[in-house]
């Protein structure tokens, strides 16, 4: 069900979840494996970011149509050593591979104190914290880094060779939506870039310079271009660094060996790396939580800037959403749900249901 409010309209989150699993089961995919590709995309939309929501299925249709990205889960252990292992993910769904590699990690750190798992052949999964947000809820801390294709410079170059490649950090919060942290290396990932030319919107500056290396504000001279790196040459060190922990250290593709979502054919190469903490092996839960609580209660208390109705502590904005968009509905524009509705037809499933 949507209501229309002119150029978007409001999608129930449970429909929209229930369509998106039955085009990735459109093209082979399990039942089990189709909902967690669909939640992880869904979920994106309810946490507000439509850059990594139902935006992509296109993309990943795409790519599972030319098996760039393959249907059947096809995962292996090549290091399984104690705290530490390897994971190959056989160029499955992106999703279900990471959501295997997060609970593996953290059945580790459960039995070690400390788990880590290094990704390889894997592909785009969507946003990092809603897999570092699994690792919260079951009282352990989770550091998560991914590489992708190619589209920031290096500091003072101009030639593509690294992706924003976003990195998390999550950490329980007692009575509070867990604490998460999930941004990419570059100013704004370059899913917002295709959010704002799917408005027909322009982009604010300083986000890209097009491909002669001059400032824009188009959408489609700056995804010609490329995408600034935040901080300046700290964006670019850190986001070299996350390409280092997901690709190198994996096995696994690096700088322009890596292909993105929005590559119909190409095997992704991409790489990711899951470090889990179990807090217990560090000081008792309870007291953690404790500690929590009074760190986000002194961060909201501090005095307002001007023009400022609250102060949030990361993730706590994502948590309001969710609720808020749970209850009332996902609001997505029309572009793109005539996306879906082409998707929809190639797949040969039934539409998004509307009002």
């Amino acid at each position: 069900m949507s209501t229309n409010n002119g150029s978007v309209h409001r999608v129930d989150a449970n429909a929209l979840r229930d369509f998106v699993s039955g085009v990735y089961r459109s093209t082979g995919a399990s039942v089990d494996d189709a909902f967690v590709a669909a939640d992880a995309m869904v979920q994106a939309d309810l946490w507000g970011h439509q850059s990594h929501g139902v935006l992509r299925l296109g993309w990943y249709y795409a790519r599972l149509l030319s098996n760039a990205m393959h249907a059947t889960t096809e995962i292996t252990m090549p290091i399984d050593a104690g705290a530490v292992a390897v994971m190959d993910g056989g160029d499955s769904i992106g999703p279900v591979v990471a959501k295997h590699a997060t609970l593996d990690a953290i059945r580790r750190a459960k039995a070690h104190g400390v788990g880590a798992v290094s990704v390889r052949n894997s592909n785009h999964f969507g946003t990092c914290m809603y897999f570092t947000k699994m690792a919260a809820e079951q009282g352990c801390i989770m550091l998560l880094t991914t590489n992708g294709g190619p589209n920031m410079a290096p500091w003072g170059g101009l030639k593509k060779l690294i992706g924003t490649n976003p990195w998390s950090v999550s950490a329980p919060a007692g009575r509070y939506a867990p604490m998460i942290m999930d941004v990419a290396n570059s100013g704004v990932a370059r899913g917002k870039i295709f959010l704002a030319q799917t408005r027909h919107e322009s982009i604010p500056p300083g986000w890209a310079i097009d491909a002669q290396g001059r400032a824009t504000t188009d959408p489609v001279a700056a995804l010609e271009g490329f995408i600034l790196p935040m901080a300046g040459h700290k964006g670019y060190a850190i986001g070299a660094m996350v390409d280092v922990l997901s690709g190198v250290l994996s096995g696994s593709g690096f700088l322009d060996e890596v292909h993105g979502p929005y590559d119909p054919v190409n095997r992704s190469r991409a790489g990711h790396f899951m470090l889990v903490l179990n807090i217990e092996a560090f000081q008792p839960l309870t007291q953690f939580h404790a500690r929590m609580e009074r760190y986000v209660e002194t961060i909201k208390a501090v005095p307002l800037a001007q023009g400022t109705d609250e102060v949030f502590y990361p993730g706590e904005m994502e948590a309001r959403a969710h609720e808020r968009q749970l209850k009332e509905g996902i609001l997505l524009p029309t572009d793109t749900l005539s996306n879906l509705d082409r998707v929809a037809s190639e797949a040969g499933v039934s539409p998004l249901a509307r009002a």
